[in-house]
């Protein structure tokens, strides 16, 4: 029997209500970086069918092929490190082209049965939530005490700016969130925990980034080691404790990083269709960039973005003035604070490297010149855009911010006082966050694919040899290979968009050109007809015969009809044949001359 008496609510412990407390203070911060990432795509993700970046240029198709063709690379039990499924014959080093298989191999369920647009918009949305839920954690319980805090940082951390520039694009600068684990495992090295334990998973943590981006490993790393050159100046003696676990944790991590990455490094820089470095030519920030607004900013300039980057998706300073003069204001005020300072200071250096070998002040060139001419030439940075390094910025802004809202926390002054100081420093955040939060970003309709493609009608024109799409697809237009995806891989095509060798072993965009390639884009660009030579028409037999060609194709419909009606009379001139429309694509079966 049940008793009568009034049931009492047992007191529950301190410590307790404080987990409860701090898991749901942590479920709620990981719901709002997830629906501030899901806000900012949310026009892609209403229509993953048709919607596509309208920043990305081609690189969406780009992307998308990738996480497609590592999927049916699994599949098939296939090497994901390469494919000659583009630039046929010679085919495509993925491992030298940021491929992202540490997310395109556990996502291949998802591109099978969903399509790889909804792998690429699930990348760039998790990616976004996931890096700032990770500085999050790292900062809320190795950093600072103040959860507020802490989630002001990891939302710097990933919502800055030029990450959302990159958001527009590239997914290697957004999926972020391995490297504040990484941060985390030289914390507790610094602290002298378990080195061999931490320095293996470093390890692990490290080669899993190599799979999701070089680049932002090679940035970070320098961040750190300023970082650690300025800590090290600053308290010699701490230094002098942390070096031996830090020397045994990142030496077992070294080893437990090689030992998994010795392969595809070596593919990537030894492997078939490797290069030794790509060329991009003195590409470094404006300084009048970094307190000017993004174009992706509440208070950008698409105008002004334009004049002081290399394009929207590139936009890697535009911190805006008020954050600017905020983050100046953090650096005095804490510069007496050792972790600050060398933090400060890391800051002001990456940025000074990504203005390149001269500074450049609002387009006028001084004579001052930059790190980065101590840099350029040296292996891994060779490749890199000098511009990227203000990246390196950015996690360093979410820390200092964190810092300093602790330390107005734990003022010691009078309850009023603090109350004032608290007040004015939400205010001055509110001042320099607002105006460059970022904006939903722009989606358009991209073109259909041809039913020729999509209705399997290719199956009856393809042999075993290849497609060649007119004009070859590039980094100007790579709407072949969302056609080739649809065709489920079904086919190999010509050239294409990716990272290969030229003839002298440096990097390029796409395919070293052929001479029908090369006239095709010119006939795409002018919009006429080429006067079309005997030397032309035994150019694209032996172009033909190098791509092993089946069949040559051309779009009948779409938004282009002059350039299209261009091209379609410069085919018939090469190949003297007036091709036929199947489906909705004017197609020219060339068989007989490859065979």
């Amino acid at each position: 029997m049940l008793s009568d008496a009034p049931r009492t609510r047992t007191a529950r412990p301190p410590r307790a209500r404080r987990l409860t407390g701090g898991r749901i203070a942590d479920a709620a911060v990981l719901a709002g970086f997830v629906l501030a990432a899901f806000l900012l795509y949310r026009p892609l993700w209403m229509d993953l069918s048709q919607g596509y970046l309208s920043s990305s240029v081609q690189d969406q198709n780009m992307w998308e092929w990738f996480f497609a063709v590592t999927a049916h690379s699994v599949v098939q039990l296939e090497n994901p490190l390469f494919t000659t499924l583009q630039n046929h014959p010679l085919g495509v080093n993925l491992m030298a082209n940021t491929a992202m298989l540490g997310i395109g191999v556990p996502l291949t369920p998802v591109t099978l049965l969903f399509g790889p647009t909804v792998t690429w918009a699930l990348t760039l949305t998790g990616g976004l939530a996931a890096t700032a839920f990770a500085w999050y954690w790292v900062l809320s319980r190795h950093v600072v005490g103040s959860r507020a805090g802490a989630a002001v940082g990891g939302a710097v951390c990933a919502f800055a700016p030029p990450i959302i520039s990159h958001a527009n694009a590239h997914p290697n600068f957004v999926v972020l969130f391995v490297l504040p684990l990484m941060v985390l495992r030289l914390i507790r090295l610094a602290r002298g925990e378990h080195p061999v334990r931490n320095g293996v998973l470093l390890g692990l943590l490290a080669a899993y980034q190599v799979f999701l981006g070089e680049e932002p490993l090679l940035i970070m790393a320098t961040t750190l080691l300023v970082f650690g050159a300025v800590y090290a100046l600053s308290r010699p003696e701490a230094a002098l404790d942390m070096a031996r676990p830090l020397g045994i944790g990142i030496g077992v991590g070294a080893a437990v990083a090689l030992t998994l990455v010795a392969f595809p490094l070596w593919w990537q820089f030894a492997g078939p269709q490797s290069y030794t470095g790509i060329e991009h030519g003195l590409l470094g920030n404006d300084a009048a960039a970094f307190t000017a607004f993004a174009t992706e900013s509440v208070a950008g300039n698409a105008e002004i973005a334009r004049e002081l980057s290399i394009n929207r998706t590139e936009e890697n300073a535009f911190f805006g003035w008020p954050l600017v003069v905020l983050m100046l204001g953090v650096t005095v005020a804490l510069w007496r604070v050792v972790l600050a300072r060398a933090l400060a200071v890391a800051m002001l250096v990456l940025a000074w490297i990504s203005m390149g070998v001269l500074l450049v002040v609002d387009g006028t060139a001084t004579s001052i010149p930059g790190p980065w001419l101590l840099l350029f030439d040296l292996p891994l940075y060779e490749s890199v855009l000098e511009s990227r390094f203000a990246l390196g910025c950015v996690p360093v802004i979410g820390v200092l911010l964190a810092l300093a809202t602790e330390r107005v926390r734990h003022l010691r002054v009078s309850r009023d006082w603090r109350y004032t100081a608290q007040v004015c420093w939400w205010s001055a955040l509110a001042v320099a966050l607002v105006p460059i939060a970022p904006t939903t970003l722009p989606v358009e309709q991209r073109e259909p694919t041809p039913a020729f493609f999509a209705e399997g009608l290719w199956r009856d024109h393809v042999a075993g040899g290849t497609v060649v799409a007119v004009p070859l697809p590039d980094a100007g237009d790579a709407r072949a290979l969302r056609w080739q995806i649809e065709a489920k891989f079904g086919f190999p095509l010509a050239e294409g968009y990716f990272v290969g060798p030229t003839a002298d072993g440096n990097g390029t965009y796409g395919a070293v050109r052929r001479p029908t390639s090369e006239l095709l884009d010119e006939v795409a660009e002018s919009g006429e007809p080429a006067p079309v030579t005997p030397e032309d028409r035994a150019n694209v037999v032996a172009d033909l015969r190098y791509w092993n060609a089946d069949v040559v194709v051309l779009p009948a419909t779409g938004d282009d009809a002059g350039e299209r009606v261009a091209l379609r009379e410069t085919v018939e001139a090469l190949l003297g044949d007036p091709g036929r429309v199947v489906g909705d694509t004017w197609v020219w079966d060339v068989r007989g001359l490859t065979r």
